[in-house]
């Protein structure tokens, strides 16, 4: 439990909530990435050595998980910080919820993403 009694504890907590959404984001768009790029090459008619676009879209696949279970655990580990604060370290009125709404949306997001993938695949 915080002992500082100051409200820029919450704010840092809330900054890396929002430095791992941004993470998460990062993975799922390199994982889409990934995925298309097998496609591209597929289009292309280029036959790459090794396993080619099956093996790219399960690479993608693998990031797009990844950034959302980063999504998903940033969300514990800062509902787990805000279980050891205070009231008087957040400020009176301020809704904790929206970070988490944010990260909660991207994962639904990123759900749905994988589930067009695999409608396509």
């Amino acid at each position: 439990m915080s002992d500082l009694n100051d409200p820029r504890v919450f704010f840092a907590a809330e900054r890396t909530l929002m430095a791992w959404n941004r993470t998460g984001l990062t993975l799922l768009a390199f994982g889409f990435v990934m995925e298309r790029f097998g496609l591209f090459l597929h289009m292309l008619h280029v036959k790459p050595r090794g396993l080619g676009r099956d093996f790219s879209f399960w690479i993608g696949v693998a990031f797009i998980l990844l950034g959302l279970a980063v999504e998903v655990y940033s969300v514990i580990q800062y509902r787990r910080v805000l279980r050891t604060l205070r009231p008087v370290e957040i400020p009176e009125r301020y809704a904790t919820w929206g970070g988490i709404a944010a990260n909660l949306t991207v994962v639904a997001l990123g759900g749905a993403l994988l589930v067009y993938l695999f409608s396509e695949f």
